[in-house]
């Protein structure tokens, strides 16, 4: 039972302010069921002392697309989410261009929901990372 409609790319930016997706760049560009798409910027600022991309930077951004994705399918009446496993396979790095993220649901439940994410370097079409991701769904406390 997913929440209807789905919140527009519009409304899940307008939460940015203030949180680490503003600091990092990051944007929601799509919204469909079963699958979100984000966008970030390579900035000097996500790189390592070694001037590649941080892995955490790309962790960041494929979080943050399983965890808006989760958000935006939570089961009716249900509180929030939040992460509580996570596993990546880092696949390749850059050092400028764009970053996309794309992900889609491999279980909507109810006390539970699990994400698959893959992000690509706009400019070359290569897969930097696999990502999965468990969410636990919260609920309002009786």
């Amino acid at each position: 039972m997913n929440r209807v409609p789905l919140p527009t790319p519009e409304e899940l930016n307008a939460k940015r302010p203030g949180t680490l997706f503003e600091v990092l760049g990051i944007e929601v560009i799509d919204v469909q069921d079963g699958r979100i798409e984000l966008h970030m910027p390579v900035q000097a600022e996500h790189k390592a002392p070694n001037h590649y991309l941080h892995a955490g930077a790309v962790v960041s951004l494929a979080d943050s697309a399983c965890g808006m994705g989760c958000y935006a399918h939570l089961p009716d009446g249900a509180e929030a989410f939040t992460t509580v496993e996570l596993k990546s396979n880092l696949l390749g790095t850059a050092t400028e261009g764009e970053l996309t993220c794309i992900a889609e649901p491999l279980h909507l439940g109810r006390t539970t929901q699990v994400w698959d994410a893959e992000v690509i370097h706009v400019q070359t079409s290569r897969t930097i990372a696999r990502f999965r991701c468990t969410q636990m769904i919260l609920w309002p406390k009786a």
